[in-house]
């Protein structure tokens, strides 16, 4: 299958290939539910490439799965709500590109559907003359992407900014924003209805099959028996995306390990002291981002994440432990060889999660004002991390196909890996998968 070479140039997907065929039988049913696309996963990925694909091809019909009981019911419902710019990223990759097309796209159609959001801006703040000159390198990345007006700010500066902060040095980006992107999902999900997309919640497909019916050969069943059948598919399943792909004989790489972020609220007295989004300047020594406040579209304001291990897949809560899953997660080699890397940082990680106040030492950095008085628990969600067997995390976006390999792999388009900022990025990646998938299946 061909990179989408014309598109993004030929280094910025990631794309894994399997040409072996999948064993399986045959299965003839009459009378079941038949579409041209089958969209597999109600988060916001796969709710916004279902819009799409109907919006250009409103005479199929199409299918939206869910296997829980509403969209949005993780990762899509459960994380900060940030509107990326897309300083962070590496030049050239899908992130930086998809982002920075994204958050326009998204202001638009927040604008459009007069879904509330508040464009708040971000500092990311140096607090140490060592970490100034990563601060400037993360300027001079956002230059690159195509940030849009970003500017480097002293001390002074940053104070007229936030009075409360405390640093060295900052690069503001005036156009981060907040919103509730669950609310942008249910918004996605209505469109696709009123369009005439078909909707299914309750709907966890354990199983692809190959159908007798020629027009329509892909079969998924669910795990109460119940069949869809399509010509094409479109997985989008975030946490399971990596199970789902194997259903179909795709390699089990990259493996989704799931890490559980726990974030504080501060007590509602004490919001003002973030009037917006105040980011740490990433170390490379450690995997993830690190602490940082961020104000909310409801009034609140977080403070997080952690980044620790789940015993689970949608492991909320230290007591949700699926046994057969985290056995699948400690038997992956990838995983190993990055818990012994982190380790230290992993113990330190799990100390904040059950000791708060050494989270608020976090915090303290940027605003010393905040004491674990001031904070109280609050929401968790769970990232799906992509992952190597060599230990190395994959950031960015990734799918997969079985080109030439019989009438299920070769008609199902898998989105592996949608990590931060696939929320921001959604209606970007929603434009990119209906071309891909109009280039492939000839829609």
């Amino acid at each position: 299958m061909a990179i989408l070479t014309n598109l993004m140039g030929p280094s910025t997907m990631r794309f894994f290939h399997k040409s072996s065929l999948i064993s399986c039988s045959k299965w003839y049913s009459t009378g079941k539910e038949h579409y041209d696309i089958a969209v597999i996963g109600g988060g916001i990925v796969g709710a916004a490439s279902a819009r799409e694909l109907l919006m250009r091809h409103p005479n199929h019909k199409i299918a939206l799965l869910e296997k829980e009981n509403r969209f949005a019911y993780h990762q899509s419902g459960n994380n900060s709500g940030v509107i990326h710019a897309g300083i962070y990223y590496k030049p050239g990759s899908l992130k930086a590109k998809l982002c920075v097309k994204g958050m326009d796209m998204s202001y638009k159609y927040l604008d459009k559907h007069g879904i509330k959001y508040v464009k708040c801006g971000k500092l990311i703040v140096a607090t140490q003359r060592s970490e100034v000159p990563r601060l400037l390198e993360l300027y001079d990345r956002g230059l690159q992407n195509g940030v849009k007006d970003i500017l480097l700010l002293d001390e002074k500066e940053l104070k007229e900014i936030e009075p409360h902060c405390k640093g060295i040095q900052a690069l503001w980006s005036p156009h981060t924003g907040i919103v509730n992107w669950g609310e942008v999902t249910q918004s996605y999900v209505k469109e696709f209805q009123k369009g005439g997309g078909k909707t299914y919640l309750n709907f966890e497909v354990t199983k692809f099959v190959e159908a007798e019916e020629a027009d329509y050969p892909v079969m998924m069943i669910d795990s109460k028996g119940n069949t869809i059948q399509a010509k094409y598919v479109l997985t989008c399943c975030g946490l399971h995306s990596d199970t789902v792909a194997v259903l179909t004989g795709c390699p089990e790489e990259p493996k989704i390990i799931p890490f559980r972020g726990e974030y504080l609220y501060l007590v509602p007295s004490k919001s003002h002291l973030a009037k917006t989004n105040i980011y740490p300047v990433p170390d490379p020594r450690f995997p993830f981002l690190g602490v940082h406040l961020t104000p909310r579209v409801d009034g609140r304001v977080i403070v997080g994440p952690n980044a620790i291990l789940a015993f689970c897949k949608e492991g909320y809560r230290w007591r949700d432990i699926n046994l057969s899953e985290l056995k699948d997660i400690c038997s992956f080699s990838g995983f190993r060889k990055m818990a012994m890397k982190y380790a230290g940082f992993g113990i330190k990680e799990m100390a904040r999660s059950a000791i708060m106040p050494l989270q608020v030492m976090q915090v303290q950095k940027y605003i010393q004002e905040i004491t674990s008085a001031d904070v109280e628990r609050g929401p968790a969600g769970v990232r799906a991390q992509a992952m190597g067997k060599d230990g190395t995390l994959i950031e960015d976006f990734v799918f997969d196909s079985k080109p030439g390999s019989g009438a299920i792999g070769s008609r199902v388009l898998h989105c592996r890996n949608a990590p931060s900022p696939g929320a921001t990025s959604s209606l970007a990646i929603a434009e990119m998968i209906a071309d891909k998938m109009a280039e492939e299946f000839k829609l």
